[in-house]
């Protein structure tokens, strides 16, 4: 089993910056790909963005790119979003996910219960 805690979500300006974290239980951590998601009001989760186990290998949605920087720390078993130049359309839960799967063309089987992110115009 794996437990996914976010926090680090709130009320930002659009320009403005959050950082996101993500505590995750297991002592195999460093073995999982890490994602975030999210899901605005009324539409579909959507990815975000991805690292890959210990090698560290990330991927973002087009509409993230250049702007959010996802990264882990294995000692404290804690994946990051930082989020910059925040706008309006990134208003949305933000979800935490792992894939323990080492294939990664499997789904993320672990979710955290999301932490809301508003950004004002």
């Amino acid at each position: 089993q794996v437990q996914l805690v976010e926090s680090g979500g709130g009320l930002v300006r659009a320009g403005g910056s959050l950082r996101l974290s993500c505590a995750a239980s297991g002592r195999t951590f460093s073995s999982y790909a890490m994602g975030w998601f999210r899901q605005p009001l009324g539409t579909e989760r959507e990815f975000v963005a991805e690292i890959r186990r210990s090698g560290g290998n990330t991927y973002y949605a087009d509409s993230v790119k250049g702007r959010f920087t996802i990264s882990r720390d294995s000692t404290k078993n804690v994946v990051y979003l930082q989020m910059n130049s925040l706008k309006p359309e990134d208003t949305a839960v933000y979800y935490c996910a792992a894939r323990t799967s080492p294939w990664s063309t499997d789904e993320f089987d672990y979710w955290g219960q999301g932490t809301q992110v508003t950004v004002s115009s």
